[in-house]
């Protein structure tokens, strides 16, 4: 395997890892402010010199500079490849947009070590592909917003059982699945099987499927909005189910997986119709699409593939955005409930714009980058089960409708009066603004997008093919 030309990746887990113990000995907020964005900025250009040094080799795949990991696990444990390339520096720039965008007021409930460490983490996570690790490093995760909701007094019940169910499939799940010489699963015993569906079960809880999503309705009530946001929104559990499920999963497991995403879509879409609070809104929005991109995980269709990986990017883009542009109304106005009109248009009408332009984002409004996505995923889905389109098309619109039920009950509706200006300060407007950039910018231009996603898509079913074949020879080999 090609190794890259400077050691990027290893960059960018490292300085903000070395960043969060800098921050928090730091005593002046405004100082560790300052630091925290220099920081989160130099851990986004070296995300996007790794995604740059990554294209001009041309490959499908690359590793870093850590050989001694290689002399422990016996193989290349940090990698990069087209599924995670983007991923990477996506990651980083929501991270420096939700710390760009934090108002000073408001420091003391949003912490920029844990942000920092958090940050480390997850960089670590989406360029990994050993599974222990990748436990491992998701299990960390959880960490940091259980240790803020114990600073904030709130409790922590509903996301420790979660939590520990998800480690705790995970552990033993992959402890169940053996894996030969050659590193690869073997999945004709029957523990095996078992081990698989405690993987799925752990990756789909982890990923927010109903029944077993109110650990992050719970987490958006009690943890810190940006802690809440910079959690679910990279969604690593689609992440886990890529590297670790979808090599040993049967075709049967994966459309399983596909019908209870899609009844997940549909119902969090649904269920964000008829919230009166700001924050659960949010939330059930987001669950309806990332359950439409395990959707188009699991198809195993390369137009389908396409499409979800596309929306995954889409998703972090334009919920992203629409999640910095809530939490900015709500740092002014406190907790909103959707029962009744506030009418801050006329007060913060840059937020109101950048509001309906980032929710409409989300759901493909045609010009935005999620347009394409969309459309892919429809297609892959009807060529499987025509009706399985038709409730995608459902639940695209009942989120649609969502978004514009929010905007309205927001912004509109009658006057409100204040006696300090409300607008937006201008860090949360380039933070928004910059989003809403790549957002129509990635819909404007989506050639060079859709045909990386579509590259990745077909040498990811290439490599399960491979890989199926190889575990196929072995079997004939021993017999």
């Amino acid at each position: 395997m090609q190794e890259l030309h400077l050691p990027w990746l290893e960059l960018s887990v490292v300085i903000p890892f070395i960043g969060a113990i800098y921050i928090k000995l730091l005593k002046n907020r405004n100082s560790a402010y300052m630091q925290c964005v220099l920081l989160c900025a130099l851990t986004l250009i070296c995300a996007l010199g790794e995604w740059i040094d990554f294209m001009t080799l041309r490959i499908f795949e690359a590793h870093d500079h850590w050989d001694f990991l290689k002399a422990i696990f016996g193989r290349d444990v940090f990698v990069i490849d087209e599924l995670n390339a983007p991923l990477l520096p996506l990651a980083a720039l929501l991270y420096l947009m939700m710390v760009l965008s934090t108002l000073r007021t408001k420091l003391g409930r949003f912490s920029l070590a844990g942000a920092l460490f958090s940050e480390a983490i997850l960089i670590m996570t989406l360029s990994c592909r050993e599974p222990w690790l990748i436990i491992l490093l998701m299990s960390l995760a959880t960490i940091p917003p259980w240790l803020e909701m114990r600073s904030r007094k709130q409790s922590t019940g509903v996301y420790t059982v979660h939590m520990s169910l998800f480690i705790g499939l995970s552990v033993v799940g992959w402890w169940l699945v053996p894996v030969n010489e050659a590193g690869i699963p073997d999945t004709s015993s029957s523990l095996a099987i078992i081990g698989g569906a405690m993987l799925t079960a752990a990756g789909l809880l982890r990923s927010g499927i109903v029944p077993v999503h109110c650990w992050m309705t719970d987490l958006f009530e009690k943890a810190a909005f940006g802690t809440a946001l910079l959690f679910v929104t990279p969604m690593t559990g689609a992440y886990m189910i890529m590297r670790i499920v979808l090599p040993i999963a049967p075709p049967w497991a994966l459309q399983s997986i596909a019908l209870v995403s899609l009844f997940t879509a549909v119902y969090s879409a649904g269920m964000a119709l008829v919230q009166t609070d700001s924050r659960r809104f949010f939330c059930y929005l987001f669950l309806s699409h990332s359950s439409l991109v395990l959707v188009g995980l699991e198809l195993l269709t390369p137009i389908g593939l396409t499409g979800a990986l596309c929306i995954w990017i889409s998703v972090g883009l334009s919920l992203g955005g629409f999640g910095l542009t809530l939490r900015a109304v709500e740092a002014r106005m406190g907790r909103l409930s959707l029962s009744k009109y506030h009418g801050l248009y006329e007060h913060m009408p840059t937020l109101a714009g950048l509001f309906l332009l980032t929710g409409l984002g989300s759901i493909g409004f045609p010009g935005t980058i999620g347009f394409i996505g969309m459309e892919l995923i429809v297609e892959g889905a009807v060529e499987i089960y025509p009706s399985i389109g038709t409730v995608v098309v459902l639940a695209a619109a009942l989120n649609g409708i969502a978004i514009l039920y929010a905007y309205f009950r927001v912004f509109t509706g009658t006057r409100h009066m204040a006696s300090i200006s409300l607008n937006a300060r201008p860090q949360e407007r380039f933070a928004v603004l910059t989003l809403t950039f790549l957002i129509i910018g990635g819909g404007l231009v989506p050639q060079p997008g859709v045909a990386s996603r579509y590259h990745a898509a077909k040498e990811l079913i290439a490599h399960r093919l491979i890989k199926t074949e190889s575990l196929e020879h072995h079997r004939v080999t021993e017999h």
